[in-house]
C-alpha cells in the first residue's frame, strides 16, 4: 500500500516510480483527492509477462471495499509488450486506489514501472481579454 496525495504525485515531475509485486499479491496505490475537476493520469508497463489493473473510488477511508465504485474493472493487461495508458476524471473528493494486481500469477514476482499526473482544469477567466 503505497497511500499518495494530489501535491505529492504533482512533485513526482517526469521520473517513473517502480513497485515490486510478488507472486500472488497485489499492490494498491490510495490518492487521496480533496478538489473535484482535477484528472488524475497513469502510465505503466511491467517486467517480465502481463499484471491485472483496476481503479475505484472510496467516498472516505471507512467505506468498506465491497461499497467502492468501480471506475475501472480489474482488466489483464500486456503492459510488458505495449504502455499502457490511462485517466480517470474526478467527479467526487474520496479516495482513489489504483490497484496492481498479481493474485493470477502463482510464481512469478513483476516490476511495474510507473508514472502518475495530477492536472487541474484550465478555467478561462478572461483576463487576457483587451
Amino acid at each position: 500500500k503505497l497511500p499518495l496525495t494530489v501535491e505529492e504525485i504533482m512533485n513526482f515531475g517526469e521520473s517513473n516510480r517502480e513497485l515490486f509485486i510478488k507472486s500472488s499479491t497485489c499492490s494498491i496505490i490510495p490518492i487521496t483527492v480533496t478538489e473535484m475537476g482535477l484528472t488524475i493520469s497513469w502510465i505503466f508497463s511491467s517486467d517480465p509477462k502481463s499484471i491485472s489493473f483496476s481503479v475505484v473510488y472510496q467516498e472516505s477511508a471507512d467505506t468498506p471495499l465491497d461499497q467502492c465504485k468501480v471506475l475501472i474493472p480489474m482488466t489483464r493487461c500486456n503492459s510488458h509488450k505495449e504502455t499502457i495508458r490511462g485517466q480517470v476524471k474526478v467527479r467526487n473528493a474520496g479516495i482513489y486506489t489504483l490497484i496492481f494486481d498479481n493474485t493470477f500469477s502463482r510464481f512469478v514476482s513483476k516490476r511495474v514501472f510507473y508514472h502518475l499526473a495530477v492536472e487541474r482544469p484550465v478555467i478561462y477567466d478572461g483576463s487576457d481579454f483587451p
